[in-house]
């Protein structure tokens, strides 16, 4: 492989454990209760514009009425918390030491917000000027777009570029790349049927920790 692509929450930072937990706290007191699994496996990877259109349309269809600023609501409360106890996930660094080709970042976080959280928790550097949103493209994950684009932008081929993801809708969108998707479950969000998921999604493997990942890079 030419070049490494990391999708960034649940995967560089553990924030997913932050955003679900408070997500979903916020929105069963509204009236919409997801069961966990359910939740991440439909939203965990979506760009927040096509994750606050999928709420909205789970409210009309139960004839909920969420507030008209619910979107600003969760966003405002989880970064209240992100503020404080944003973290890397453990082993982030030695995965990019291990690796000697091109590497990137692709998330589904707006590009203001991505930025802030690699420099909260210091991997800003590591990546940049390689970091790219969805927000640059038209159609987020599960589509290919934000991946392909990574890719072009990195002059590597898609076919030669792996991804690390933590989400069926990201491991789904470099299937549809054509890239390689590692499946990742060391994030403090993961359930035990996650790998399950990710490998069910199209994830050729599927690791636990970044320590783990490192030493399949360095075989």
């Amino acid at each position: 492989m030419d070049a490494l692509i990391f999708d960034c929450d649940g995967v560089l930072v553990d924030s997913e454990t932050i955003s679900i937990a408070t997500e979903r706290e916020m929105l069963a007191h509204w009236g919409l209760d997801y069961p966990f699994e359910i939740f991440v496996s439909r939203f965990v990877g979506l760009h927040n514009r096509d994750f606050h259109a999928a709420l909205a349309e789970d409210a009309i269809e139960h004839g909920l009425p969420l507030p008209q600023d619910f979107a600003d609501q969760l966003q405002a409360r989880i970064w209240q918390r992100f503020e404080t106890d944003l973290r890397a996930i453990e082993g982030v660094l030695e995965v990019s030491t291990a690796f000697s080709g091109a590497q990137a970042v692709a998330s589904s976080s707006e590009a203001p917000k991505l930025v802030r959280k690699l420099h909260l928790t210091g991997l800003h550097d590591t990546f940049a000027p390689h970091i790219y949103s969805s927000d640059l493209v038209t159609h987020g994950k599960p589509a290919p777009d934000l991946f392909l684009h990574a890719a072009e932008q990195v002059g590597v081929r898609p076919e030669a570029c792996l991804v690390i993801e933590d989400s069926v809708n990201g491991v789904k969108a470099a299937r549809a790349a054509g890239m390689t998707a590692w499946g990742f479950t060391g994030g403090g969000h993961a359930d035990a049927g996650l790998g399950a998921r990710l490998r069910a999604a199209g994830a050729h493997d599927v690791f636990a920790s970044h320590t783990e990942i490192a030493a399949a890079l360095s075989s």
